[in-house]
This record gives C-alpha cells, structure tokens and sequence, in this order.
C-alpha cells in the first residue's frame, strides 16, 4: 500500500511509521525536515512547508496517487481546505488525526462517545472542529472517503509524563525524592492516559479499511484513573514511594497559581473518560499497555537517550503547597471553637 504521513517525525507518527514499515507498506513523509525522523531506513522523503499551501498543492499533486494519506499536523481550518484542494478525486483514504479536545467540558453523558456534540475546549480543540466538519463535508461530496481518529492523552517515547499543575519540569523529580504532590480538587476526577504504541496500531488498522470510511473513533486509554491513583502509578513506575498528595480546590488553585493551572480549570478538572466501542469492532483497537508499565518504559526511554528529568524546579510546588497550608490552618483556627461546626 503506498502511503503518505503529513508530519511524519512526532509522538504518534514515529511508531505509526514502523508499524506501516513492518506491514511492507510504501511510507513517504512529508514535513519541513526540521526534526529528524527515529525511523528512517525504507522510508521515502518529501519536504515541504504544508502552510505554503499553493506550493504543498502542487508538491501533492506531482507526487501522484496514494491509496491513503494520514494527516498527523492539520491544525488550522486552512490546513483542511489545503488537503480538499491537493486530494480531491486523487487519493483512496484520507485519515485525520483529530482529538478529544472538540468536546465540550463537561460532558452531557459518561462516557464520552463519538457522537457527543462539538464544543471545542480551547483554541486548538475549536480548530480541530472546523476541520473535521470541512473534512467530513469533502466525504459527503465524494471528494475523498475520510476516516477520523481522536486520541486523548497520549504519552510514550520522546514525551515526558503529564504533571496537571505547570509544566511538569520537575515532577519526576519530585516524585523520586518523596517530596508532596499538587492534586486538583480532591483527586477524584478520571482521566484516561493511553501508550502511544496502542494508539500508533489503531491508525495502521484503519487504512484501507472499508468499514472506517465516514466514521469517527476514540482510541484513549481504558483505566478509568483517579487523579490521587494516576501519581501513585507514576511512583509505582519509578520505584519510589507514593507520594503525599496535597488536594487543593480548583477554584482556589486557579487563583493561587494562574499560570500553572490553566489546564486544570478548562480541562483536567472535569471527567475525561470514552467509549472505545466503535474502534474496537472496526479497526480492532486494543489497550494492551497499562499505565504503570508504560511510565516505566516511557522513562526508561528519555532516561536511555539524555532527557533526562529536569531537577524540581524552583521549588514553586513547595511554595504553592505551604501557601495552601497555612491557609486552611487559618481556617481551621478560626472556626474549631465554633460549636455549630
């Protein structure tokens, strides 16, 4: 099968690439090669700036006939209707890789299926919208038959472990050292985390698959994790000890650190979990890595090739933490002699 990824050199694309590669497909990449590719022998490629759009049309077209093109970069409502333009009656399959930030927070119903209405998270989630509609609308037309996949988190090699509160510099520091965890909230949200290799085969299986054409699929993790269960893992995966996890409510963390938390108010603080039905009767997706075993594998991988985790940083969770202390010990002393209490 011959087979085009627009991007090619990231997080899912990497193992997406090996996989097609072993299956004895034709790989072509095309991105600016600016990042190397971790797969290379047997892959053919082709640079180029997508957002050139006259020129990616006609780079597109000079390129021929591809039995499936798989957008991993299509970001901007432009991005969509480039790829309408350069594929039109000239390609089997067109595989977008969307996400699960087109829902709204939160949801009408738990779990999240395929077909709970858009709402768009945030800038990147409301794009991602208008692109899928655009490429749904070029199915609907005969343009070319669309298959769209929308991952959630999805972690492995090359990419650090998620850390809610900032940008997690330091928090496999500070979980190897026993130092005390920021949780939002109680700790009782779910979220889902799914290993970049389960998400990587879901792709493969969806090429040239009939029954995929117009369909939309979630392909996330299916550990249904408390946030309080989501670090204790982390501990687990680094042989450390779990952690004393410090809950803060939402609406106060947003306010103590608004910069660190932005993330957890639009998103982290609501449920986020999904129905995974569809794609395991149609492209056969499976969650075969669980979350301990892939933080250990994830880390042993940045620790093999010098990404090493970052020492804490500044110790800004430990201002945060003693911050919130004193507050509630203020509170509390206020309030103990209170009777009605």
């Amino acid at each position: 099968m011959k087979i085009l990824i627009i991007g090619g050199t990231g997080l899912i694309s990497t193992p997406l690439t090996g996989f097609l590669l072993e299956r004895g497909d034709d790989v072509t990449l095309y991105n600016r090669g600016e990042t190397a590719s971790r797969v290379v022998a047997g892959v053919q490629m082709l640079h180029g700036n997508r957002q050139d759009y006259p020129t990616f049309e006609e780079q597109m077209h000079e390129a021929g006939y591809f039995d499936c093109v798989i957008d991993m970069v299509g970001y901007a409502p432009e991005d969509a209707e480039s790829v309408v333009r350069a594929f039109q009656g000239r390609i089997g399959q067109f595989i977008f890789c969307s996400t699960v930030d087109v829902y709204k927070k939160p949801a009408t119903r738990y779990p999240y299926r395929e077909d709970e209405a858009y709402g768009g998270l945030n800038t990147y989630g409301k794009n991602k919208v208008i692109c899928e509609q655009t490429l749904l609308t070029a199915h609907k037309n005969g343009d070319f038959p669309v298959t769209i996949i929308r991952p959630a988190y999805t972690y492995g090699d090359s990419r650090g472990i998620l850390y809610p509160v900032g940008s997690g510099g330091g928090y496999l520091d500070r979980i190897r050292n026993g130092k005390p965890i920021i949780v939002h909230g109680d700790g009782s949200s779910l979220w889902v985390a799914c290993h970049v290799d389960d998400v990587a085969r879901a792709f493969v299986k969806a090429t040239q698959n009939q029954t995929a054409l117009g369909n939309v699929y979630h392909t996330t993790g299916e550990e249904w994790m408390t946030w309080d269960q989501y670090h204790q893992g982390v501990a687990r995966a680094l042989d450390a000890p779990i952690p004393t996890l410090v809950h803060i409510p939402t609406d106060s963390l947003v306010k103590i650190a608004p910069k660190r938390s932005v993330s957890v108010a639009d998103n982290f603080q609501f449920n986020n979990i999904f129905d995974n039905n569809a794609a395991h009767n149609d492209l056969g997706f499976r969650y075969t890595i669980n979350w301990v075993d892939g933080v250990r594998r994830t880390v042993g991988w940045l620790e093999k090739y010098g990404n090493k985790s970052v020492p804490d940083d500044l110790g800004v969770d430990d201002q945060i933490i003693n911050a919130w202390q004193r507050i509630e010990s203020s509170v509390v002393n206020d309030l103990k002699n209170n009777s009605m209490l």
